[in-house]
Order: C-alpha cells, then structure tokens, then sequence
C-alpha cells in the first residue's frame, strides 16, 4: 500500500514542480500546503491570456496583395510591365507574409510563457515562499 501511495504521490507532484520553470525554496516547508499552493497557483497561471494571431491566409492575402501593388507600380515607374512587376511582388508579398506571420506567432507565444511564469512567481511569492528565479 506504501508503494502505491508512493508513486500516487510522484506522479501527482513532478508535473507541478516544474511548471512554469520556478524554483522554490522548500526547505522548513510543509510539502502537502506547498503542493496545493503550487496546485492553486498553476491554475491561475492558465488564466493568462495568449494573444492571437491572424490566421496565416489573412496574413497571405494582404502581403500578397501589397507586394503585387508595390511590384506594379515599380514596373510601371522603370517603363516595364506592370503585370510582370505584380507577379513579382505578389510572389514576394507571399513569402513575406508567411515569415510575418511565423514570427508574430513565435513572439505571442513567448509572451505568453512569461506571463504564465511571471503569474506563478508571483503567486508563490505572495504565499510566503522564497521563489529563486
């Protein structure tokens, strides 16, 4: 029965204590309160708001559609075609807005890890514990 109680108890903790990459100080602590303040602040961490972005077709659609207004309209400045210059600049509008789009996405979703880590530092600190990142 030990044993069972044992690994319940494992498994039930190793996701808490490195969720949101805290570090607690847990010596002199009572570990059954720090686990349910750990428990109580995770979950208010998950509260965070993860900013969205645009769809990647909405980032497509409107960098293509610069790129190709741009292209013409450098085509027709240099006395070339103005629909070679649109094919050109849509081309590259589409890969600009893909890279934009990768990017943003990548930028929101780091904001968001720092604001689930500030969150739970916060929360543990404000409960009394010593946070040491």
């Amino acid at each position: 029965m030990k044993r069972i109680t044992t690994v319940a108890t494992l498994l039930t903790i190793l996701p808490l204590a490195t969720y949101a990459n805290i570090i607690v100080d847990t010596k002199g602590v009572e570990q059954e309160k720090y686990h349910a303040d750990l428990y109580e602040c995770q979950t208010y961490s998950e509260q965070a708001e993860q900013k969205q972005t645009d769809s990647l077709g909405h980032d497509l659609v409107g960098s293509t559609a610069k790129g190709a207004a741009l292209g013409a309209a450098g085509g027709a400045i240099s006395g070339g075609s103005g629909s070679k210059g649109a094919k050109v600049g849509a081309g590259i509008g589409i890969i600009g807005g893909a890279l934009s789009h990768g990017a943003e996405k990548k930028y929101n979703e780091e904001q968001h890890e720092i604001a689930e880590h500030d969150i739970m530092r916060n929360c543990m600190l404000g409960r009394g514990y010593t946070v040491l990142n």
